[in-house]
């Protein structure tokens, strides 16, 4: 299918907004740019992008703000905006249009319509030829990011007891015990943005969310090690790296072990790169020796390649913002913890802390 240059995903637009304000902080763009483009992308999202009830499509004409084709209303990527806009609502305070443009984007969404008639559990989404999509968020996955904004909204909120309703599913590899149901990245995006360092929630387990995803991203590594069993050219236990990505012949969500559906060799620098804020003795090294063996084959423009697989030669041409911006995000948190600190600035997010009664950890 031709490329569609005027197609645009809203998930990547969160992290877009998130990476003007890391850009404005470090320098690497004037303030008042920085700012000015932070204005216009809110304004034409309270004004222009087609939405109901404040959610919005998953991909959208980049020009019009239109529905692109028949793309659903996308709640996940709806909240990975949201977490975009609120850590510039934070970033840019001072500016009161940028502020209220941001309150009033977030403020709008109505969480307790995308319960469609459930007590609890949110949709995936809706569309308007069919409605609500048949799937819920009831795995814990990316949607924790969903479900902390919707617990913490102030105008259209859903019950604490929401964070409880879904399924932690207990896993182990390679001796490694971690809760997970879904490749790495579901648990470097919520993250990316929570600050859930040292916060332990209310379940049975008493879950600790960030050491719980130090642990997925080492089983992850330990998972690439065993591949290299039959991929040697691909995975060591310094080169490893699997999450959703593009591969050779499409997009996979591959990577959560020990599942091994499609895997082919494929190497996924976002993979280790977003979990920089986990474990970065560990990524670091391998981001590096990734480098090292591959260089500018899987270096360019914009950072590493989204994909590449030494096993065929296939290098991905795609650049995909979702995966650059969390390489970005999490490198960010690493050196600094400036998305951390922005996004948890906003006082609906320290509510929701209280309200889904997160408490320090005891260990």
């Amino acid at each position: 299918e031709p490329r569609v240059p005027d197609m645009a995903s809203i998930a990547a637009t969160g992290f877009g907004l998130s990476a003007l304000a890391i850009g404005a902080e470090r320098r690497w763009a004037p303030a008042k740019e920085a700012a000015d483009r932070v204005r216009t992308t809110l304004q034409f999202f309270a004004e222009k992008v087609a939405n109901q009830h404040g959610w919005f499509y998953h991909f959208q004409d980049a020009s019009t703000g239109a529905r692109y084709r028949d793309t659903e209303l996308s709640s996940i990527d709806t909240a990975l905006l949201l977490a975009g806009v609120l850590t510039v609502r934070a970033y840019f305070r001072k500016d009161r249009e940028i502020f209220d443009l941001a309150t009033e984007i977030y403020h709008r969404v109505d969480f307790e319509w995308m319960l469609n008639g459930d007590s609890q559990l949110l949709c995936h989404g809706w569309k308007p030829e069919s409605g609500f999509l048949p799937y819920r968020w009831d795995q814990i996955n990316e949607g924790t990011l969903l479900y902390a904004l919707a617990i913490a909204s102030p105008t259209h909120p859903i019950p604490p007891a929401s964070w409880y309703a879904w399924k932690r599913t207990p896993m182990s590899y390679g001796g490694i015990e971690f809760v997970s149901s879904s490749p790495l990245f579901t648990h470097q995006y919520p993250q990316a943005w929570l600050d859930l360092r040292g916060r332990c929630d209310a379940s049975p387990s008493r879950l600790n969310y960030f050491a719980n995803s130090i642990r997925a991203t080492e089983a992850n590594r330990a998972f690439c090690i065993n591949l290299g069993a039959d991929f040697p050219k691909s995975y060591s236990a310094d080169r490893w790296g699997l999450s959703a990505s593009d591969g050779e012949k499409g997009y996979f969500a591959w990577g959560n072990p020990p599942h091994r559906d499609n895997i082919d060799g494929t190497l996924v620098p976002c993979a280790p790169a977003g979990s920089l804020m986990f474990t970065p003795g560990l990524c670091i090294r391998d981001l590096r020796k990734m480098q090292q063996d591959f260089g500018d084959r899987i270096w360019g423009r914009y950072g590493f390649v989204d994909a590449f697989n030494p096993t065929t030669g296939w290098t991905d041409p795609d650049v995909l913002g979702i995966d650059q911006g969390i390489s970005l995000l999490s490198a960010e948190n690493l050196r600094t913890g400036f998305v951390w600190r922005q996004f948890m600035w906003n006082p609906e997010m320290r509510n929701f802390l209280r309200l889904a009664r997160f408490q320090q950890c005891k260990d």
